[in-house]
C-alpha cells in the first residue's frame, strides 16, 4: 500500500501548464506598469522607491511595492488553474484577517484594499492590497534541516538545539492558544457583517476542497453548496467521509493500482463513513457535537510564520483555507512539528510517528508554558487534550478526514484496528472487514472496480474548474503550440548547421525562467517612472 494515494496527473499538467503560462504575464512591461499604477491609486503613504515580483505561492502570486519611509505593500492576485475557487477563497480571508486583528494580538497583514476581478487592473483577477510584514527570517528556514534545496521537501532539522526548538515551537503556541478562545456555534466560514460583527454564513474552505477538484477530478457539485454550514461536528465529519468516497468516485486517471486496491480503497472509505455515520468518530468529545466551534486554518505551519533577530512573530500570512471547525481539529496536536507531513516522510509513516512523538514532548511544554504566562482558566488549555489526541489516536482520525490522498494509509494503519479489531497485515486487512458491508454496499464495490479497470486502458481529462481558470485554459493552448513550434524550428535551425559549432542555447522548459532575467530589470525600471509619474 502506498502512503498517499496519486492525484490524477493528467489533471495535474494541466494545472500547471495554466497557471505557469498565466504568471508569465507579470514579466511583461504593459502588465506590469498598470498593476503597480493600480496599487499606487489604492495606496501612497510615500514616494515609490522600487515595484518588483514578491514571490509565486502555491496558490497566489504576490507583487511588492515599497515606499521611501521605508514600509511596503503587496497586492496579491490567486492563479487560475491553482485556485479552484478564487472570489470565495479571497473573500474568505479577507473576512478571517480582519477578524483576528480585531479580536486578537496575532499579527496579521492589514487589507488595504481588495475586489473582484472586474475591479482589477486590466481584469487580471480578484485581488487583494495589504500591507507587507516585515521580517528577518521565517520559522520554517529556522526549523528546516541545513542546505535544504529549495525544490525539495522541508523537513525538521534533527539536530536542532532543544532550546531554539522549545522557543520556536512557543512562539506558534501562543497563536493556538489564541484562535482558540473564540467560539462559534456553526461550522463554516466567516463572513463581515459591518465593522464590528463576523458571523458563520458559507460553506468551511478547505485545501482539500481546492486540491479534489484541481488534481482529483472531484466535481464541485460533489462538496458542500457555498451557502451551507454545519451544526454539529458529526455531521461535518459525515459529510468529509462522503467526499472521500465521491474522490474515490470520480478520479479518473491514477486513482488505483489494481482490482484489489480499489476494493481496499472502497472498503476503507464506506467504513469510515460508517464510523462517523454512527458517530464513533466523534464520541470521546461528543458532549461538543454542538459546539462550541473553534478557528482553524488549513495553512497554518512555519512556511507562514515570519520572525524577527529575536525570534518573535511579526507576522503570520496566507490565512486562506481557515474556517471555524470541529474542537476535535484544535485538540490535536499540530501536524507540522516536523515540517513535513506523515504521508511524505521518507522514512515512512511508523518513523514519522516515533519522531513526532519525541518532538510533541518538546511542544507540549511549550504550550504548557504559554498556558501559565497567558493565566488561562483549566477549560482553556490546550495541552491536556492535545495529548489526550495523540495517545488515544483521534490524532489520526482527524488527519484521515481532512487528507483525501492520504486517507487510505492512515485509516488501515492508524484507525481501522482501534475500531473494528487487530489484523496480520494493513495491506490485506480489507479482506477481513468485507463482512462489514451490506450485500448493496458490495454489488457498489464490484461495479466501481469494473469502472476503474475501463478507466486505465485510457487517460482523459475529466476536469470541472472554476470559470477563471476555464477562461486561460485556451492561451495555454496557444502558448504550448507556440512553444513547440519555437522548439521545432530550432532544431530544424541546428540541423541545418552540422557543421557548424553548436552553442548550449535555451531549453523550451526554462523558458520562463530565461524570460524572468531581463524583465525583472525592467520591473525595476519601472519603479523610477512610477516614482515620477505619482510626484
Amino acid at each position: 500500500m502506498r502512503p498517499r494515494m496519486p492525484y490524477d496527473d493528467v489533471a495535474w499538467e494541466k494545472s500547471e501548464e495554466i497557471a505557469d503560462t498565466w504568471i508569465l504575464q507579470f514579466f511583461d512591461h504593459n502588465v506590469a506598469r498598470p498593476v503597480g499604477d493600480f496599487l499606487l491609486k489604492h495606496h501612497k503613504p510615500d514616494d515609490p522607491v522600487r515595484f518588483a515580483i514578491l514571490g509565486k505561492g502555491a496558490f497566489n502570486i504576490a507583487l511588492w511595492m515599497s515606499y521611501k519611509s521605508g514600509i511596503a505593500a503587496t497586492i496579491r492576485f490567486p492563479q487560475p488553474g491553482a485556485a479552484m475557487f478564487p472570489e470565495e477563497k479571497l473573500r474568505k480571508e479577507v473576512a478571517i484577517m480582519r477578524y483576528i486583528r480585531d479580536k486578537t494580538s496575532i499579527p496579521v497583514p492589514l487589507v488595504l484594499h481588495w475586489g473582484p476581478k472586474e475591479d482589477s487592473p486590466l481584469e487580471i483577477g480578484p485581488f487583494i492590497i495589504m500591507e507587507y510584514m516585515g521580517h528577518d527570517t521565517s520559522m520554517y528556514d529556522l526549523l528546516n534541516f541545513p542546505e535544504c534545496p529549495v525544490e525539495e521537501r522541508g523537513r525538521l532539522n534533527p539536530n536542532i538545539q532543544e532550546h531554539i526548538l522549545k522557543t520556536l515551537y512557543g512562539e506558534l503556541a501562543g497563536v493556538l492558544l489564541q484562535l482558540s478562545k473564540p467560539s462559534f456555534s456553526r461550522i463554516g466560514s466567516l463572513s463581515q457583517v459591518d465593522d464590528l460583527t463576523w458571523e458563520v454564513k458559507s460553506r468551511p474552505l478547505s485545501i482539500d476542497s481546492n486540491e479534489l477538484v484541481r488534481v482529483g477530478s472531484l466535481p464541485q457539485s460533489k462538496l458542500p453548496s457555498p451557502e451551507t454550514t454545519f451544526t454539529t461536528a458529526s455531521s461535518y465529519l459525515e459529510a468529509l467521509a462522503e467526499i472521500h468516497i465521491a474522490h474515490l468516485t470520480h478520479q479518473r486517471n491514477d486513482a488505483i493500482e489494481s482490482v484489489d486496491d480499489c476494493r481496499r480503497k472502497f472498503v476503507a472509505r464506506h467504513l469510515f463513513r460508517k464510523l462517523a455515520r454512527e458517530r464513533k468518530l466523534t464520541q470521546r468529545w461528543i458532549a461538543f457535537d454542538k459546539g462550541p466551534f473553534k478557528i482553524w486554518c488549513d495553512d497554518l505551519r512555519p512556511t507562514n510564520v515570519l520572525l524577527n533577530k529575536d525570534l518573535k512573530i511579526t507576522g503570520v500570512v496566507d490565512w486562506e483555507f481557515t474556517y471555524t471547525a470541529p474542537i476535535e481539529f484544535t485538540y490535536a496536536p499540530p501536524w507540522w512539528l516536523l515540517i513535513e507531513r506523515p504521508e511524505y516522510w521518507p522514512q515512512g509513516l511508523d518513523d514519522w510517528t516515533d519522531v513526532f512523538d519525541r518532538r510533541l514532548q518538546t511542544f507540549l511544554q511549550a504550550m504548557i508554558d504559554c498556558e501559565n504566562a497567558a493565566s488561562v482558566q483549566e477549560e482553556q488549555r490546550l495541552s491536556g487534550p492535545m495529548r489526550e489526541s495523540w495517545e488515544s489516536g483521534d490524532f489520526w482520525i482527524v488527519y484521515a478526514a481532512r487528507r483525501g490522498n492520504a486517507f487510505d494509509s492512515i485509516y488501515w494503519n492508524k484507525v481501522d484496528q482501534r475500531f473494528f479489531g487487530q489484523t496480520e497485515n494493513a495491506d490485506d486487512a480489507w479482506r477481513e472487514r468485507l463482512g462489514l458491508l451490506s450485500d448493496e454496499e458490495k454489488d457498489e464495490m464490484e461495479e466501481l472496480v469494473a469502472k476503474k479497470v475501463k478507466e486505465m486502458e485510457s487517460r482523459v481529462l475529466a476536469w470541472d474548474p472554476d470559470e477563471y481558470t476555464l477562461s486561460h485554459i485556451d492561451i495555454a493552448k496557444t502558448h504550448a503550440a507556440k512553444q513547440a513550434k519555437k522548439a521545432q524550428g530550432g532544431k530544424e535551425q541546428e540541423e541545418g548547421k552540422e557543421d557548424e559549432p553548436k552553442s548550449e542555447g535555451k531549453k523550451v522548459e526554462d523558458d520562463a525562467i530565461d524570460a524572468r532575467r531581463p524583465i525583472d530589470t525592467d520591473v525595476e525600471q519601472m519603479a523610477g517612472k512610477l516614482a515620477q509619474l505619482a510626484a
